[in-house]
């Protein structure tokens, strides 16, 4: 059964689920459907969810250690980014992310999940034009959900949403919901805090 988690709340991954060591992380959002007497418009929002594979001092190593729509795949084969969605539209998980918890380097403590709007400030865009934003995790072997966190909080004076982690304690694997936003307004200049 899928736990729903607030946010700040942590959970073990694999401590409760013996042998678990693939899993699917999925993202999702849809745009905010403005509908007035005059006009009806559906505001075309491009996020992107990426994630920062982080050291013990919660520094990346290297570019190597984002992945994102123009890094799919980690050196490592430890993460997989499925592709871009560039307009949130449709059900379900707008954007993929598999992990491999095995392949996952000895150096990464945390995997740490952020969407940012595409070209924000140009476009004059934030998170008040999306809504229905989470992240969740499944198990790979059997394709069921392990935990979701739904964003309720209202982020429209942000351009990016640090989304949720999974890290190491000791041998185990565990989530935190995050759930916090960030004004960075691009994946480039959010990264330049990690070196």
């Amino acid at each position: 059964m899928s736990i729903n988690l607030q946010k700040g709340q942590r959970i073990d991954l694999t401590k409760g689920n013996a042998g678990l060591s693939e899993i699917m992380v999925g993202l999702g959002w849809d745009p905010v459907d403005q509908k007035g007497s005059l006009f009806h418009r559906v505001y075309q929002i491009d996020c992107d969810a990426s994630v920062l594979l982080l050291n013990e001092n919660g520094k990346l190593k290297d570019n190597r250690d984002v992945v994102y729509f123009g890094n799919l795949t980690h050196p490592s084969g430890s993460v997989n980014h499925m592709g871009d969605n560039l307009t949130g539209e449709g059900e379900g998980d707008d954007e993929q992310i598999k992990i491999n918890l095995n392949k996952v380097p000895q150096y990464v403590s945390k995997l740490v999940f952020v969407v940012n709007i595409y070209d924000a400030f140009n476009r004059k865009q934030n998170f008040g034009m999306i809504r229905n934003a989470f992240i969740r995790i499944v198990d790979v072997r059997n394709n069921k959900e392990i935990l979701k966190f739904s964003l309720t909080d209202d982020y429209s004076q942000f351009t990016d949403v640090f989304v949720g982690e999974v890290y190491r304690h000791d041998s185990e694997w565990k989530f935190t919901a995050i759930g916090q936003g960030s004004n960075y307004g691009s994946l480039r200049e959010l990264v330049k805090k990690y070196y």
